[in-house]
């Protein structure tokens, strides 16, 4: 199950529908089972309040994971700062829907148990993750 909750802030514009499926799918493609995740869309401030309390980071960042999976079911909280993402949209001179697909799918592969702790893992992330965004837009609802 894949629950999109905000946090104050408006919901982003994203096909639900299409982003559960492109989910479960990437899942799948790991061998795994969707359990719950929760998707929590939130402001700048509240993605420093997490990374303080919880990572003990004095930092900004697009994405927060907590991962509950268990053996082979993947679960977690995925949170998500839109203004850091609407940032880095225009940084990386792409679309803020490319980009916000592009870091929760991010979240989910940390969840399945990917890593981007070294530059050899940042280039199997990066590549997990421009393939999943090609699924994502060749998917039809």
């Amino acid at each position: 199950m894949i629950l999109f909750r905000t946090i104050n802030i408006a919901m982003p514009t994203l096909d639900e529908k299409k982003v559960t499926r492109w989910i479960k799918s990437t899942i799948r493609g790991f061998d795994k089972v969707t359990g719950i995740i929760t998707l929590v869309f939130c402001t700048d401030d509240k993605i420093l309040e997490i990374n303080r309390e919880y990572l003990q980071h004095e930092y900004y960042t697009d994405i927060i994971t907590f991962d509950y999976s268990k053996k082979n079911i993947v679960s977690g909280d995925v949170f998500i700062s839109v203004e850091t993402v609407q940032a880095n949209a225009e940084k990386y001179e792409v679309t803020f829907e490319k980009e916000i697909l592009r870091v929760i799918i991010h979240g989910i592969l940390h969840l399945c148990g990917l890593e981007d702790d070294t530059p050899d893992a940042q280039r199997i992330m990066t590549f997990n993750e421009d393939n999943a965004l090609l699924r994502y837009f060749e998917i039809v609802i």
